[in-house]
């Protein structure tokens, strides 16, 4: 079972980083479009800086990957943690409702991004990483 746990995680990074090619790929192109130079951009800008510079539908991705850098990763410590630990059908179960749940989130917010919908997502996400916590806790205390 510890592939099995493990694979969520690893798909997960994966997405992460398609969220971050996603953004670059649209990001330069607005910065282009809307007369920024890279080469003579000042020091030390960031990402925040376009905020008004570019389309907010742009931003939107670089938003995702945000995201992406926060909650999940409680998501990978509890996926190691169960893995190591001896993970069973429900929580490589769990696993993938996560992952299916914050790909979805990162689709809806990347294009659509009404956010009473990327909301509702974010608390099924946060439910199926609950029972994880669970499961982590009650695998190292209990063992």
């Amino acid at each position: 079972m510890q592939a099995q746990m493990l694979a969520p995680a690893a798909v997960l990074v994966v997405w992460s980083l398609a969220m971050l090619f996603w953004t670059a790929f649209t990001r330069f192109p607005a910065m282009k479009k809307s007369g920024m130079d890279l080469a003579n951009a000042k020091p030390g800008g960031r990402g925040q800086d376009l905020e008004g510079v570019v389309p907010d539908k742009v931003q939107w991705k670089s938003h995702n990957y945000a995201h992406l850098m926060e909650q999940p990763t409680l998501f990978y410590a509890v996926t190691m943690i169960i893995a190591l630990m001896g993970a069973a059908a429900g929580d490589v179960t769990a696993a993938w409702i996560y992952v299916g749940l914050r790909v979805i989130h990162s689709i809806w917010q990347a294009t659509v991004n009404v956010v009473s919908v990327r909301f509702m997502l974010f608390i099924a996400s946060t439910l199926a990483l609950l029972y994880l916590a669970y499961r982590a806790l009650a695998l190292t205390l209990f063992a």
